[in-house]
């Protein structure tokens, strides 16, 4: 299996309802500028066990994962913990962390505030530039704290100088078109072939029931290898047209 990029997103606000999580499309967002996407994402609430678990999983595979959430100091807060269980690890001041914070702080440093650079053995850590209380990584997992800020131009950092090799490093296309008055089961045949023809690429049906103005229609297309896109998508057109369908180009 080809590596992947996932995002853990944590917290029991986010579940709840009492935030809105916006990391999910800024991470797209980052990484599409960098011709890079994402292949899954989670949400999970502040529990330990259940975090614990997730990184056992998520450790145990080649995935690039990045952790948004629970990287504070009070009881609600278990992502540092959880990565540590997860890895049969301990936890200690990183060097780098503590002068990180001992800058920002300066003679009200306290025990308390030092605990934030707390971090599973064996990471480094992630420059923040809003207040210079970092975040961690280790191995291909990257972990920020909840809030956008912070955690947004901590990605960046961590997309251009350390996976920098990864950015346009897997040709991408994607193309579609939008078929008006049709439904998705008149079509399967047509789908199932060109997925089984065309395997660089992946077959997407959006199907809308209109209203408002809005004609009912599919919006049909491909992403993936940008040839087998093309190919792909001619004949697609050409089969929707040979059918008698109205469509357009999306």
């Amino acid at each position: 299996m080809k590596m992947g990029i996932g995002a853990i997103i944590i917290g029991d606000e986010i579940l709840s309802g009492r935030r809105t999580d916006k990391h999910f499309a800024k991470a797209i967002e980052l990484l599409s500028a960098r011709g890079m996407a994402l292949d899954w994402a989670q949400y999970l609430g502040d529990d330990r066990a259940r975090l614990t678990g997730a990184f056992q999983r998520s450790f145990a595979g080649d995935d690039v994962v990045f952790g948004f959430g629970g990287i504070g100091v009070t009881p609600d807060d278990h992502t540092r913990q959880a990565v540590a269980a997860a890895l049969g690890v301990g936890i200690a001041l990183h060097p780098d962390a503590e002068r990180e914070i001992r800058a920002r702080f300066g003679e009200e440093t306290t025990p308390q505030r030092l605990m934030l650079g707390e971090f599973p053995l064996g990471s480094e850590i992630i420059p923040n530039p809003y207040n210079r209380i970092p975040g961690f990584f280790l191995r291909n997992h990257f972990f920020f704290p909840g809030f956008p800020v912070m955690a947004w131009p901590m990605l960046e950092w961590v997309l251009e100088s350390r996976l920098a090799h990864l950015h346009h490093a897997v040709a991408r296309g994607e193309q579609a078109i939008v078929v008006y008055e049709a439904v998705e089961s008149a079509l399967l045949d047509l789908m199932n072939r060109i997925t089984r023809d065309y395997p660089q690429a992946t077959l997407f049906s959006l199907p809308s029931f209109g209203g408002e103005g809005v004609r009912r229609h599919i919006e049909l297309g491909m992403r993936g290898e940008p040839k087998s896109v093309s190919k792909a998508m001619e004949e697609i057109r050409a089969e929707v047209t040979k059918r008698g369908l109205e469509w357009a180009a999306r």
